[in-house]
């Protein structure tokens, strides 16, 4: 996992100062953080750690909060940590975060990982969070365009994880462009409503 960066919403690269961990499982796709750690590792531990946990595992065929022995070692995580976050993949049924809102709103950081470039299921995931009301840090990772990390900032995005390949600019396209490339905002009116369209 150590050949991606993680760069802020003005695309300055912060990997030296990021202190997540994810933890280890058998479904961690690459890059959601730059180190990982096994759950017994986590426990041995002296330090608490920061450490992102992966959503799914948290929730029910139901799609609610785990209850039972899964509860009891989330809880006994809360306590072996400095702060907890989730991952969760793009695919994460959206209608199922507004009955988690509360759990979700108490997570330091939440990680979208996009499994595949052409799912752009990623802008409402990360548009529902924040119309949730979360107000913490929103991480992209995974298959997601350089080209779309202006878009992903408007809708809430904060941090972007990239791989190595990702992080060099080409004759093409200069990285640091992707995080300047929408100067001006969608101030959300129908074009209907404007007068060319309005039909008078």
């Amino acid at each position: 996992m150590g050949n991606h960066q993680v760069l802020n919403s003005s695309g300055i690269n912060i990997s030296s100062q990021d202190t997540w961990y994810a933890l280890t499982t058998a479904e961690l796709p690459d890059g959601i953080a730059l180190t990982h750690i096994s759950l017994l590792e986590l426990l041995h531990k002296q330090e608490k750690l920061n450490v992102l946990l992966p959503f799914a595992d948290l929730l029910s065929a139901t799609n609610t909060l785990v209850g039972g022995l899964l509860q009891q070692v989330y809880e006994l995580l809360i306590h072996h940590t400095g702060r907890l976050g989730v991952w969760m993949t793009a695919d994460t049924d959206a209608d199922a975060l507004a009955g988690l809102s509360e759990f979700l709103l108490a997570q330091a950081l939440i990680v979208v990982h996009v499994p595949a470039f052409t799912d752009g299921r990623d802008f409402s995931f990360v548009q529902t969070l924040r119309q949730l009301g979360y107000k913490g840090e929103i991480r992209m990772a995974g298959a997601f365009g350089r080209d779309q990390i202006a878009y992903l900032l408007r809708v809430g995005a904060d941090s972007f994880v990239l791989s190595e390949h990702d992080m060099k600019s080409s004759t093409d396209f200069d990285l640091s462009q992707a995080f300047t490339a929408l100067a001006s905002a969608h101030s959300g009116r129908s074009a209907a409503s404007l007068p060319m369209f309005s039909g008078a």
